[in-house]
């Protein structure tokens, strides 16, 4: 049954201004931090992203649409048509959505990394305004804060998560600064059958190639081989330990991330999603690739 932020979102999205007379107003499914509507107007579909800044997971939305707008200005994100507070209207791209096994196809990998090679070198030159930076390590030490302030049930885990995250910052030491999207779940990458589009900026920012890296393969659990060829076709060049390490490393935060954005969301969402089974299987995620960077 649909909750009353979701009606509300449904309302928002039909009586925006901008519409002559809207039809088909449906709450599209997969957000997890939003709500996305979908709707027609004069024989042309969009999507609706309708939320409010989330201080608590870093989102602002006035970032998300000067990278969103830098991003469609490359080609890789659907046009905006409106934004106002809280609203963002997009395009309807009428594609299919992936999945993790779709990811994993080895042919699709090749098409999406010269997608996440255009975001991260051409995007932004098309950059206007103030844009934040994601640093996934100061990510997790605000998390945790929330966690505490929240009493939390997972605060038991906190010192042991931090201590591993303070770890794993120093082993990914100096790195090169890209515009990254920082969300590669498999649900953000949408095949029209000619290109891929990225979906969802909201975590769009500054840092380092290696998250974006890292995300696309833990998200999706690409295998050691698929992580190899992903690292040398990125930056052209044969792996070294030394990258390997690190790559391991960053590949170990973004798990970690989503592991706490996910304990986070158990307490603050209203979305109707369940977060304790994700955070359970994000954990999992984490201990698993952990173990195999400790053993690097």
């Amino acid at each position: 049954m649909m909750n009353d932020a979701a009606k509300a979102a449904l309302e928002t999205a039909a009586s925006l201004p901008i519409w002559s007379a809207p039809t088909d107003v449906q709450l599209l499914g997969g957000g997890i931090t939003n709500f996305n509507v979908t709707l027609t107007d004069k024989g042309r579909k969009y999507v609706v992203r309708v939320g409010q800044d989330i201080v608590l997971h870093q989102i602002m939305r006035f970032n998300e649409l000067a990278v969103h707008r830098a991003a469609q200005s490359i080609g890789i994100a659907a046009a905006i048509r409106h934004s106002e507070p809280g609203i963002l209207v997009i395009e309807f791209v009428d594609g299919v959505t992936l999945d993790e096994a779709a990811i994993r196809d080895d042919a699709m990998l090749e098409r999406i990394l010269p997608v996440l090679k255009r975001c991260h070198t051409e995007a932004p030159a098309h950059l206007r305004g103030p844009v934040l930076a994601f640093w996934v390590f100061h990510v997790l030490c605000d998390y945790a804060a929330t966690l505490r302030d929240a009493r939390s049930r997972h605060i038991a885990r906190l010192d042991e998560l931090l201590q591993i995250a303070a770890g794993l910052e120093q082993a990914v030491g100096q790195v090169d600064i890209v515009l990254g999207h920082n969300d590669l779940l498999a649900a953000n990458f949408l095949d029209d059958g000619q290109r891929l589009w990225l979906l969802d900026w909201e975590y769009g920012g500054f840092n380092s190639p290696l998250f974006d890296l890292a995300g696309l393969a833990s998200n999706n659990e690409l295998s050691p081989a698929q992580e190899t060829w992903l690292l040398e076709n990125y930056f052209e060049t044969r792996l070294t330990g030394e990258l390997n390490r690190k790559y391991h490393a960053m590949k170990c935060a973004s798990l970690l991330r989503e592991t706490m954005w996910s304990m986070v969301s158990e307490i603050h969402s209203d979305i109707d999603f369940d977060y304790a089974d994700y955070t359970e299987q994000n954990l999992s995620r984490f201990r698993a690739a952990l173990s195999d960077f400790q053993s690097m």
